[in-house]
């Protein structure tokens, strides 16, 4: 398997034929000084830009006009000589100059606009090409021309991949000779599934034309789950996702607990901007690269942060500092994050997977978001598996609110719980897909989804919020549910009537009615628990609090004992991460913990703004997180605790079979590791 290195820069260079001098400004000695001030072994440069100019002397394409020399040449040779890798970055999906020239390559929707960044010839942005025209064949030759020229280069990272429905004359022809329509949707999407496989195998070919172990990724933004048959074509994982450039800081997490039971080395994608690519000018705090790197060691993921290079070919002093300051503390602790195993009780069945959202879906699929969320916040060690994965070595599955029960799908899960696993269903996950009601035996009676949107549940003490002593409002539908044999969780309230026109209270919804519903929120039967409520969906879409400490109560009451790792001291915003490093004979436990904060607003731009403002979620300040006890179940003995990179011992208590660890104050990312 095809091993990263730790501290990558991924080094954009889209550039502009309007602008004069490309490179003039390229030093080799300051471009080796910034490498090593930034503690970089790794940087993708550029051969062709969405601009679809290339950077190196080519015989394909079409050098930049104002670039007077081989500027990738000498960026590699400098980079080679101080034992930095250099990727290859090439632009696939997008392509200016090739679309000019032959506008037969251009892609257009089912709507019979063109589509891509710009759907106009007057609109400032890049323009798809159809992987189904020539376009595909002049692409080839590039990536051929390139591996040729740069033998010893460290893979390609070709962008902007993917292919949307297209009924360009090429795309309609080659429907029609397979006996597609043109105007059926299902039938464009099955072309351009087609197209985008050939994409895959062509281009893949043509970057190992000399070398057949040549890296490649692939790059769409995001990686698809469930789609696991292209992995062929990929040497290694590249995660996009730019806490500050629309993801958020919780996709990347949920993304990397994906992507860690994939056969494949993976690295984090960041960026050191305020905002997002293209962003001149733009720096992020110092602290928050620190934290977003520590986040990546402590996934398993090996670090990349994204930069934009000026025009005239020199690398920016302060971005190099800035990412200095991220990189030198992750050189300190790449000994304790290489070949590591995550460990994780719960697994979260993606509903993305199974239910098949496509593209940047992935990110707005609430019920795999809203999880993901709050597992993070309540502390909990999972990972995210689709139906195709081992389910094995978890305690419990979690299937989050929309996942119906396919009979494959159950075979799978009647094993999980005959070796002893634990399921955990919310919303209508758990339900027979063909609506036979649910698939197991759960203790209780399905009456159908209630009609009232929102209700009120009554938890149980011990799942109830501890601040919470009144029914509280649930903003989703849910399963009408009466518990029989099973253990029932609390009660449902039905409010007076939902809000129309004829009947509504206030400003929202009406309170509920003194008398309980007769049904029920929840209930816990054998080695199943259902939650009636979509309270996945429901954390995503409006945050409360009280929501999540009911999942999470009733969680820690399902698993109990089972739990490997247990903490206090801890606050929502903190993470934990376990992982095992069989070869080193430890595990190490990595606590992290930052305080995010929104600022900014949604501001229409005047006068050349690319884009509209937006709130945007950043970090500025470490505060140092104080007396933070941790209880540990371990399958193994430990000999002794340390905390790293420091290299100082912590006593060794335990009670009960487990490792009761206080750690004093931290800032930032800890790292605790448990020899055996």
């Amino acid at each position: 398997m095809h091993q990263l290195r730790f501290r990558q820069v991924h080094l954009d260079f889209h550039t502009s034929e309007k602008i004069n001098g490309i490179g003039k400004k390229f030093d080799k000695a300051r471009w080796q000084d910034n490498l090593k001030r930034g503690h970089v072994d790794s940087i993708t440069t550029f051969a062709v830009c969405h601009h679809g100019w290339s950077y190196y002397n080519t015989r394909v394409g079409r050098r930049h006009p104002h670039l007077e020399f081989d500027l990738l040449r000498a960026q590699f040779d400098a980079s080679k000589e101080i034992d930095v890798n250099v990727p290859i970055y090439v632009s696939a999906g997008l392509n200016n100059t090739a679309a000019v020239d032959h506008p037969e390559w251009r892609q257009i929707g089912p709507d019979g606009r063109l589509t891509g960044w710009a759907r106009s010839n007057i609109a400032a942005g890049f323009f798809r090409t159809c992987f189904n025209t020539g376009y595909l064949d002049y692409l080839c030759e590039q990536i051929s021309e390139v591996v040729t020229l740069f033998p010893d280069c460290d893979g390609l990272f070709l962008d902007i991949i993917s292919q949307p429905e297209c009924v360009c004359h090429k795309c309609i022809e080659t429907m029609a000779r397979q006996g597609l329509d043109p105007l059926s949707e299902d039938d464009r999407k099955t072309h351009a599934s087609n197209t985008l496989l050939k994409y895959y195998q062509a281009t893949t070919a043509a970057a190992r034309t000399h070398n057949c172990e040549m890296p490649v990724f692939h790059n769409s933004g995001h990686i698809t789950q469930g789609d696991t048959g292209i992995l062929q074509y990929f040497s290694h994982l590249e995660l996009e996702s730019l806490p500050t450039g629309g993801w958020g800081y919780d996709h990347f997490p949920m993304s990397a607990r994906y992507c860690c039971n994939l056969p494949r080395d993976f690295l984090g994608m960041t960026g050191k901007f305020h905002t997002t690519w293209g962003e001149f000018g733009g720096f992020k705090h110092p602290n928050a690269l620190r934290y977003e790197c520590s986040q990546m060691l402590a996934v398993g993921a090996k670090c990349s942060v994204g930069d934009q290079l000026h025009p005239l070919g020199e690398l920016d002093e302060s971005t190099y500092d800035l990412i200095g300051a991220a990189y030198s503390e992750v050189e300190r602790k790449e000994v304790w994050c290489r070949r590591v195993k995550p460990v994780a009780d719960i697994g979260i069945v993606s509903s993305a997977a199974v239910n098949k959202s496509t593209g940047h879906e992935v990110l707005e699929d609430g019920a795999d978001v809203g999880a993901g969320r709050i597992l993070l916040e309540g502390h909990f060690l999972f990972d995210v598996v689709d139906t195709g994965m081992d389910f094995g070595g978890r305690k419990a599955l979690l299937l989050p609110d929309n996942i119906a029960i396919a009979a494959d799908l159950r075979e799978k899960l009647d094993s999980f719980l005959a070796g002893g696993g634990k399921l955990i269903l919310t919303g209508r996950s758990g339900m027979l897909a063909d609506g036979g009601g649910y698939a197991w035996d759960i203790g209780a009676e399905a009456h159908g989804i209630s009609g009232f949107q929102p209700d009120y549940i009554e938890p149980i003490d011990g799942v109830r919020p501890e601040f919470v002593k009144s029914p509280m409002v649930m903003y989703m539908n849910s399963t009408r549910l009466k518990v029989t044999e099973g253990q029932s969780l609390g009660k449902v309230y039905d409010p007076y009537f939902n809000r129309t026109y004829g009947h509504f209270c206030s400003h929202q919804h009406a309170p509920n009615r003194p008398q309980p519903s007769g049904y029920d929120c929840g209930v816990i039967n054998g080695n199943i628990m259902v939650l009636a409520h979509p309270v996945f969906s429901i954390y995503r879409a409006y945050g409360a609090v009280a929501c999540r400490h009911y999942a999470t109560n009733a969680i820690r009451r399902f698993l109990g004992g089972d739990l490997t790792v247990v903490c206090s001291g801890m606050p929502s915003t903190g993470r934990i991460y376990l992982s095992e490093q069989p070869q080193d004979n430890r595990y190490v436990l990595h606590l992290l913990y930052a305080n995010t904060i929104l600022r900014g607003s949604s501001v229409e731009m005047q006068g050349g703004a690319v884009r509209t403002s937006r709130p945007v979620e950043v970090i500025e300040e470490l505060m140092p997180l104080r007396g933070v006890s941790v209880s540990v179940g371990l399958p193994r003995e430990v000999s002794r605790i340390t905390l790293e990179p420091q290299g100082s011992e912590l006593p060794l208590n335990a009670a009960e079979g487990r490792l009761l660890i206080e750690v004093d104050e931290f800032t930032c990312h800890q790292m605790v590791v448990m020899h055996y």
